[in-house]
């Protein structure tokens, strides 16, 4: 059983979240610059019961919240709307919330469909190292969240010709949004900069794992399917930051990449979980 004050902290969190995103849609719609006042308040204040549910859950359990699968997500939600919090805060893109926060929206609703019963770490789990893996990836991830939701926002600000009739006024509901928008230059340096900061912390991944795998398993890398796919998210980003650096890569194809990316991020936790089974999974 899940205790019933972390229950009410994750579905306070729940709706708040999908409210703020509810306000943000509206938000693209109407123009209207006052809803982003009051989406960005429900998804602060969503933050806020997050984390404090995330905390109730750790005194719970007397360990942190990331042995199974249902803590794991709810720490990757927490993960994506803190570098959302983070990039807004540095880098403002109102528009950013309609679709990074249902994001966080959709895996706390994955989250609430499974066991969520407080269970004792298994041995393999009782590590150190294990700490700065879960915390390194949880950082990361939340970053390739932000920049998911970049790369989609960049596809569409791109699309803007599209979008306008020949008159030059809007014609469409993208239309409207896209007036709402930076200029796909400013988009394109934001990505980068939130694919950067998240393949430093992949790498970390990458690194951490390693040698947890070795004091757990006895060997650096086994190529289990999730150390397989982890790698492969990697090497996905590497490309993103190569083709940039020595290509001049820019525009759609790394907003492409970095939508491929977050997809090869939600397939390593989800479907190499359930579909390929290995020494990763807790279920």
């Amino acid at each position: 059983m899940i205790p019933i004050t972390e229950q009410l902290a994750f579905d306070l969190t729940l709706g708040l979240y999908a409210l703020g995103a509810l306000i943000f849609l509206v938000y693209a719609v109407t123009e209207k610059a006052s809803l982003v006042k009051w989406a960005t308040r429900m998804v602060g204040t969503g933050f806020l019961a997050h984390t404090a549910g995330l905390v109730i859950r750790t005194i719970t359990a007397q360990r942190l919240p990331f042995a199974n699968m249902y803590e794991f997500i709810i720490f990757f939600a927490w993960g994506v709307i803190l570098a959302y919090l983070l990039t807004q805060r540095k880098h403002p893109v109102p528009l950013l919330g309609t679709v990074v926060v249902p994001v966080a929206v959709l895996l706390l609703a994955a989250a609430s469909m499974l066991n969520g019963t407080v269970r004792p770490l298994m041995p393999a789990l009782q590590s150190y190292w294990l700490h700065s893996h879960v915390a390194t990836a949880v950082l990361a991830y939340g970053a390739f969240g932000v920049s998911f939701g970049v790369g989609v926002l960049y596809l569409i600000r791109d699309a803007q010709p599209v979008a306008l009739d020949s008159s030059g006024s809007g014609s469409t509901a993208l239309a409207q949004g896209v007036s709402l928008l930076p200029s796909t230059a400013t988009l394109d340096k934001l990505l980068y900069r939130v694919v950067a900061v998240g393949f430093v912390f992949l790498t970390l991944v990458l690194i951490t794992g390693a040698v947890w795998a070795e004091q757990a398993w006895g060997t650096w890398w086994s190529w289990d399917p999730k150390e397989t796919w982890a790698l492969i998210t990697w090497l996905i980003y590497a490309i993103f930051l190569h083709g940039r650096f020595t290509r001049g890569w820019q525009g759609r194809r790394t907003a492409w990449l970095s939508i491929v990316g977050f997809a090869a991020v939600i397939f390593t936790l989800f479907g190499v979980t359930w579909l390929m089974p290995g020494l990763h999974s807790y279920s």
